[in-house]
């Protein structure tokens, strides 16, 4: 079963797509566009050129476990998603996916302006990597 991650931003979102069999991560890319709708169409597109059957959408908690701005902006994507893609999407918790990405890519020898094109897919497939341990380990 294919999932797709997505790492919801306010201008770029990274996606990421696991293999067939759901056991890792296969194709990367980003959505440019502004529009929650745009975003939730371009999710919904890509899921069904794919074959996706979840959507793992990063949640964006604070630190501390509270839940702020961001997270209210991932419930509502969320809602959205469910009803232009007609799939399941779970919450997952992407405290530190970006930061990660961005190291990540940093030492692989990316100077910033070729981190900003791609940050968004690593931190999808970080989010895409967590869900997909978390589900072999509790099948």
């Amino acid at each position: 079963m294919r999932i797709m991650a997505i790492d919801y931003g306010d201008a770029h979102t990274g996606i990421a797509i696991s293999d067939p069999t759901g056991f890792m991560a296969g194709v990367t890319t980003v959505i440019n566009a502004y529009r929650p709708e745009q975003v939730a169409q371009g999710v919904a597109r890509l899921a069904k050129e794919y074959g996706a059957e979840e959507l793992v959408l990063g949640y964006p908690k604070n630190m501390d476990g509270t839940l702020g701005p961001r997270a209210e902006k991932a419930e509502a994507m969320a809602q959205l998603l469910r009803e232009t893609a007609g799939l399941p999407v779970t919450l997952w918790d992407e405290r530190r996916t970006t930061i990660d990405a961005h190291q990540i890519l940093m030492n692989n020898g990316q100077n910033a302006k070729k981190r900003k094109k791609t940050v968004d897919a690593v931190a999808a497939a970080l989010i895409l990597e967590g869900y997909l341990t978390y589900k072999k380990s509790h099948p």
